[in-house]
């Protein structure tokens, strides 16, 4: 008799966590601190995201700031070349939109991405600003013209990334606008 009120008190006064209990509050703040990591990365991703997409803005920004009072065709020679004039080969020498066809700015090349002030940005590696200007109808802009054949200009500056570990360049932006002559 004795040794069971012994076993009874033992069982009565036990203090601590079951085995089970114990189980269960490490599976339950496993799973938070899961959970907190994959909430961590998903930020980390979007951050990524919004930094190259305002990096990509204000490069296309950058062109529109350039072309942004230039006429569409040249002053002197006017729709007579498409493109560069045959003595416009520096980016400088550029003076109307029509010389921006086709242009390709890009750290790789080692030509840019540019300003606004025609000067490469430094630093930027992976980034390209690629240029493409056509003719519009003035009465419906959807409808692109022969070069050369209309004041009206439509201006498409597309943005790339292409990471350290990317096969190939992504498109992040496009910027396009319509400029009349």
């Amino acid at each position: 008799m004795r040794n069971r009120s012994f076993q009874r008190t033992h069982h009565a006064s036990r203090r601590g966590f079951t085995l089970i209990e114990s189980a269960l509050a490490t599976v339950i703040i496993g799973t938070g601190v899961l959970a907190m990591v994959a909430a961590q990365q998903t930020f980390h991703r979007q951050n990524d995201w919004a930094q190259h997409s305002a990096n990509a803005m204000r490069l296309a920004g950058e062109i529109r700031e350039l072309t942004l009072n230039m006429p569409s065709h040249d002053p002197v020679t006017g729709v007579e070349f498409w493109g560069p004039e045959p003595n416009e080969s520096l980016v400088e020498d550029w003076d109307d939109i029509d010389d921006f066809d086709d242009a390709v700015f890009s750290f790789d090349l080692g030509n840019g991405p540019i300003t606004a002030m025609r000067t490469p940005f430094e630093a930027m590696p992976g980034w390209s600003q690629r240029i493409l200007v056509s003719n519009v109808d003035p009465f419906d802009i959807g409808v692109t013209l022969p070069e050369g054949t209309s004041e009206m200009i439509r201006v498409e500056v597309v943005v790339e990334y292409q990471g350290p570990t990317d096969l190939e360049p992504a498109e992040i932006t496009r910027l396009i606008w319509i400029q009349p002559g």
